[in-house]
């Protein structure tokens, strides 16, 4: 939060306090009720790694192809593998069961991306303060929107990288030198007894608060090695500012720029060294694989106008009539050219927001594979955007207004809770029964561990397991469920399909590629692929070399429930366990509850 000023009311500074108090708690709750399935990288990508890094390999997390390919940097999981430390450490100080340490090792990571969401919802307010001025009604009506958002509520608390990225882009746009180009227009002119004509600059309050703009540059230049498309945020924002300034003022951005984007490289740099066992640039890297090779589009393409007729309606749901009349109104604004206009920073950072929204959406619309998370970052632009006109459609107190505003509410409450209580719960409710009963049979109790050893529950001191296992099969979509960030013990040995991409597979076979989930579902089918890679249900020994043996457990959707009955049926496997999972999904292999079929 900003630093106080001694001229800030008492009563403003206790209202901030409390506000802030009070979004954390709702977020805390969000994080810890949140029961449902989004993006697998909420769990691959931040979870997975920052599993390896705090336990080590024998923990058994699951390490995808773009951390092997080096296409990630180390500093997001890094996060969330102190975390998972620090969890750990408390759990054996206090002497915790193996299944009370479980809990609390899945809860760790998202209270502290709870904090993260906190700082998303309070500095979109304090943005807001500072076009609406404080306190002000129109700024804490950003401030509910960014709280009643059902996007927010469904997406803010999940570790994806794109929701720190949000986070993080929110605090330094808050930061920027937005009066910079007023301060540098408003320079006086005097002649000296030899008639020559000098420019003084006067300052403008907080003119010099170089720490400031030192603090967004670091926390910009984060973003971008976090999430290497930040970076069209942060030109759109960044060079009307240098444009505009003065020629000391450019001087001092640039100098900045050099050196927040080379303390903050030369920190990722050395934590990937560490990290990767090698020097690489997983920025470069991305971009490389998903321009140069084009390998993001086996992961789905969309149409030009995604963004534009789904993306952002998704994003801002209820909100979005009063964002599009928000963001006309700062474009359509004749350009200030009297800099003695009191409302001349507002209107600059209104239009700013407006156009940078507009440019990002456009520039990402350019690029095949495209998804809602991408264009996150700029919803707090658009709730500052929206709430200006928001609270002039319902100032005045008008029954059938207000009678909208409660519909508006309420739905955007319907959503909300339907998205992150009721859709795609089923693929996490799995990992919880199957954790519980891997639990339960091998009857673990405080006494099964030893708390000083300092170890995840399930690895002994030598790195092995020291339960028996529980051995589970996956036969979904890849990354259909999250992995040991859920199954926490090392025990449970689990596998699943994979969808590997073409990174070596030349261009001009890449139409016929199929990776693994592709060839169980489409070529030839799942029970010539069950016949041809699986052992005999009924076998308990080795069985056929170079087959896999059927697991314990096998966990598979509603929608291959009659190949499955029609492969196990009459074998020791039966239903021990089924979960509602969706209504409806745009994944035909995804649709209805997930099954688990258990060997008696």
């Amino acid at each position: 939060m900003p630093k106080r000023r001694p001229s800030e009311p008492s009563s403003y500074r206790q209202t901030t306090l409390t506000v802030v108090a009070i979004v954390l708690a709702v977020r805390i709750v969000n994080a810890l009720t949140l029961r449902t399935f989004f993006q697998p990288d909420e769990f691959f990508q931040s979870l997975e790694p920052a599993w390896q890094l705090a336990f080590g390999p024998a923990s058994n997390a699951w390490i995808t192809w773009e951390w092997r390919s080096q296409l990630r940097s180390s500093l997001h999981p890094a996060i969330f593998a102190t975390v998972y430390q620090v969890a750990a450490k408390v759990a054996a100080l206090s002497l915790l069961s193996p299944p009370a340490e479980a809990a609390l090792l899945i809860a760790a990571p998202k209270v502290v991306q709870a904090v993260f969401a906190a700082l998303l919802d309070c500095y979109t307010w304090k943005l807001a303060e500072k076009v609406y001025s404080r306190p002000s009604r129109t700024a804490f009506t950003s401030l509910a929107l960014s709280l009643c958002s059902p996007w927010q509520w469904f997406c803010s608390t999940r570790t994806l990288s794109n929701c720190l990225e949000t986070t993080i882009t929110s605090i330094a746009v808050y930061y920027w030198p937005w009066y910079w180009p007023e301060a540098a227009a408003r320079a006086g002119r005097f002649r000296n007894h030899h008639g020559k004509t000098h420019v003084v600059e006067q300052d403008m309050p907080g003119s010099d608060s170089v720490p400031q703009l030192r603090l967004s540059l670091l926390l910009a230049a984060f973003a971008c090695i976090l999430r290497p498309t930040n970076i069209l945020i942060w030109l759109a924002i960044s060079i009307p500012t240098i444009w505009q300034s003065s020629s000391r003022q450019r001087s001092i951005l640039v100098r900045e720029i050099f050196f927040a984007g080379s303390v903050v490289l030369s920190c990722s740099v050395l934590a990937d060294r560490v990290y990767y066992q090698a020097w690489t640039l997983p920025p470069l890297r991305f971009l490389h694989f998903n321009i140069v090779q084009s390998l993001a589009v086996f992961y789905g393409t969309n149409r030009v106008d995604y963004y534009l007729t789904e993306g952002l309606p998704l994003l801002l749901t209820t909100a979005l009539p009063f964002a599009v009349v928000g963001s006309w109104q700062a474009l359509s604004r004749n350009p200030v050219r009297e800099f003695t206009s009191v409302d001349v920073v507002p209107r600059r950072i209104l239009a700013r927001l407006a156009w940078t929204t507009l440019f990002v959406t456009l520039a990402l619309s350019a690029i095949s594979h495209k998804e809602v998370r991408f264009l996150y970052p700029v919803l707090p632009f658009l709730h500052v955007l929206a709430a200006g006109p928001l609270m002039a459609f319902f100032s005045p107190q008008v029954p059938y207004r207000r009678a909208i505003l409660v519909l508006l509410v309420a739905v955007n409450l319907l959503i909300a809770g339907y998205t992150s209580q009721i859709h795609q719960r089923g693929v996490i409710d799995v990992l919880d029964y199957l954790r519980h009963k891997h639990e339960a049979q091998v009857q673990i109790s405080a006494s099964d561990v030893a708390p000083s050893s300092g170890k995840l529950s399930g690895i002994g001191q030598n790195g092995t397991n020291i339960y028996p296992a529980t051995t589970v099969a996956f036969f979904m979509p890849c990354h259909s469920t999250p992995w040991r960030s859920h199954f926490v013990h090392s025990s449970i040995a689990a596998w699943a399909l994979t969808c590997e991409p073409p990174i070596d597979v030349p261009l001009s076979q890449r139409s016929t590629y199929l990776d693994e989930a592709d060839e169980f579902y489409i070529n030839p089918g799942p029970v010539a692929w069950l016949a041809r890679n699986m052992q005999d249900a009924q076998s308990t020994g080795e069985g056929e070399w170079g087959k896999r043996p059927w697991p314990q457990n096998v966990v598979f959707f509603e929608q291959l429930e009659e190949t499955m009955k029609q492969v196990l049926g009459g074998t020791v496997y039966s239903e021990c366990w089924r979960g509602f999972n969706t209504h409806f999904h745009d994944d035909s292999r995804r649709v209805g509850d997930v099954i688990v079929w258990c060997r008696e």
